[in-house]
């Protein structure tokens, strides 16, 4: 019978040579994997070579963690490191930032297109769909982390997290499942609606549409103009979405100016050019980084975790930090 679930998950796989792998690490190797392969996959549609592909790949997962970690000391941890700033790029403790994700991905998207001069919504029509995975194998990660929780509850699905008093709801997991689910709906989009940004445009609204009331369920920590932390940006994602599907409805009925066809490319004339070794390599620098990613709030990682796992501490360059760990971990 379903009832009330108290996580006890250690959010840590292992560690190998003193380097701890993390679920949630684990799930942003995972989601970069599945883009690769499925950018391969649809490469020929795109007119992308296997060389192209393993650039936009790594434009974008860079882009990727650069974004989530900006967002999160800018936005969402900025006092601690004003004072810490040695600590900026230790991924390892933690701290990204979910809309910081989707910004970082844009971005790479962004360069990509212009340095490959490719068009850039056919580019973000592919994205998506293994934008939409990445997106929820994130939260299952979060789910396992244990720090984002929901309100107060009695439903029968209720989790008691570790950190956090009473019930709550699983509000991650809730998450997770919409984004998800959003992948077949992408997929029909695709093949129903061949307008270049149709796709892109009903990711952009329903991501953060669906998400703004799912929120609604979180416990946030901090709030900004009087919402949780995130709502804000949610609301500012909608309205950019809503943007982006007028001018997509606007461009179906040729009420836009046409595009310009692409430049034709290597493949297209039926000649692939395979990865170079340097992508090879730096696509496995990226996987590996990823899986040593923990999650949520930087200060609290050593808190949490270092009463059950060595080696999480600010001591080797900002010993006075308190870690005390946490009795509950």
């Amino acid at each position: 019978m379903l009832g009330p679930y108290v996580h006890n998950i250690d959010p840590i796989i292992g560690s190998i040579a003193g380097v701890h792998i993390w679920w949630y690490g684990l799930s942003y190797a995972a989601g970069f994997l599945q883009m690769l392969v499925y950018l391969l996959r649809v490469r020929q549609r795109l007119s992308l070579t296997r060389r192209e592909v393993y650039a936009l790949t790594l434009c974008v997962a860079i882009g990727v963690l650069v974004g989530g970690r900006l967002v999160e000391v800018v936005f969402d941890e900025w006092p601690f490191y004003r004072e810490h700033p040695g600590l900026i790029p230790a991924i390892w403790l933690g701290g990204m930032a979910t809309h910081g994700l989707l910004a970082g991905a844009a971005g790479g998207a962004l360069l990509f297109s212009y340095v490959y001069r490719k068009p850039l919504l056919e580019i973000a029509d592919a994205l998506v769909i293994p934008g939409a995975f990445l997106m929820g194998m994130g939260r299952l990660g979060n789910f396992i982390d244990g720090q984002i929780v929901g309100r107060a509850t009695d439903v029968a699905w209720a989790v008691k997290f570790p950190d956090a008093p009473g019930f709550r709801h699983p509000v991650v997991l809730y998450d997770g499942a919409k984004n998800l689910l959003l992948i077949p709906y992408l997929l029909w989009v695709r093949r129903t609606n061949p307008t270049p940004g149709a796709a892109t445009a009903r990711f952009v609204f329903w991501y953060p549409f669906l998400r703004f009331w799912l929120d609604l369920f979180r416990d946030y920590p901090t709030h900004r103009l009087a919402l949780g932390t995130g709502q804000t940006l949610n609301i500012v994602m909608v309205l950019i979405g809503v943007m982006l599907l007028v001018r997509s409805r606007l461009r179906r009925l040729g009420r836009l100016a046409p595009r310009q066809a692409r430049a034709a490319t290597a493949v297209a004339d039926g000649i692939d050019v395979p990865p170079s070794l340097v992508q090879r390599v730096a696509f496995a620098l990226v996987l590996i980084v990823s899986v040593t990613i923990a999650s949520n709030w930087t200060q609290d990682v050593p808190a949490r975790y270092g009463a059950r796992h060595a080696g999480l501490t600010y001591s080797w360059l900002y010993p006075h930090i308190d870690t005390a760990p946490r009795a509950t971990r």
